[in-house]
């Protein structure tokens, strides 16, 4: 098991992909380029005199901060911002198989950060689409496991039940079984779903009900769906960014 980590000095760079990097589109011109300037995401350069807060990086106060983050962290570095969220992490973790496909695992990743959970695991496979987290993955703690028996041995040394996310038979409904404050909410690939290995390590199965004809969401909507459902019951509006 290995932390997946990011390579050292790119912050600056990052805030600039979190917001044209995904597009892959050229810079707009003329009438397009002020229309997408009154879209413009974040702020640019900050004024003098700069503050002396040492959670301020000044390569960000001098070229702007354009970067997918409130308005409360604008200008700070993300060593500074993970630090202040690692200060008020939730208990819960997320965990998502990545066997053969990866499609969505980046969604889940950005869901664990809108819901500031303590960590993310990607069961399987290393590599995995980043595109889809818009480079909150920075502002997370990422692990990685082989295997389920890996991903399950870390689970119990850290006492954290698991709790499968899928709708299969006999699962419980979501809306009627109350989540632990400490578990990990596991999901399966995009698919398949839960794994036969994951089905078998998971204390429970719970399911999201639904009311049209689908029968099935994909992995990012249920992720985000259990998520809410934790927070409901467990999370704190007040300790929200500062």
């Amino acid at each position: 098991m290995s932390r997946i980590t990011d390579r050292p000095g790119m912050h600056v760079s990052a805030a600039r992909t979190e917001l044209d990097g995904p597009t892959g589109q050229a810079p707009a011109t003329g009438e397009s380029a002020a229309t997408a300037a009154d879209h413009e995401i974040g702020v640019g350069p900050h004024p003098l005199p700069w503050p002396s807060d040492d959670r301020y990086d000044p390569d960000l106060l001098a070229h702007g901060d354009r970067r997918n983050v409130v308005d409360a962290y604008r200008y700070w570095s993300v060593d500074a911002i993970v630090a202040e969220l690692d200060a008020r992490r939730h208990p819960f973790h997320v965990a998502i198989e990545n066997w053969t496909s990866d499609l969505n695992i980046g969604t889940v990743v950005r869901n664990a950060n809108a819901f500031n959970a303590a960590g993310v695991h990607i069961i399987g496979r290393r590599r995995w689409n980043r595109r889809g987290a818009m480079v909150t993955d920075r502002y997370l703690h990422v692990t990685h496991h082989d295997d389920t028996t890996a991903f399950v041995g870390w689970a119990r040394r850290a006492s954290l039940e698991v709790i499968g996310i899928d709708n299969l038979p006999g699962s419980i409904p979501l809306e009627r079984t109350p989540l632990p404050e400490t578990c990990v909410l596991l999901f399966g690939q995009e698919g398949p779903g839960l794994s036969e290995d994951a089905r078998r390590v998971a204390s429970r199965v719970c399911s999201i009900t639904m009311y049209g004809s689908t029968r099935s969401l994909n992995a990012g909507v249920a992720s985000g769906i259990a998520m809410y459902a934790w927070a409901l019951r467990h999370a704190h509006p007040e300790r929200v960014a500062p």
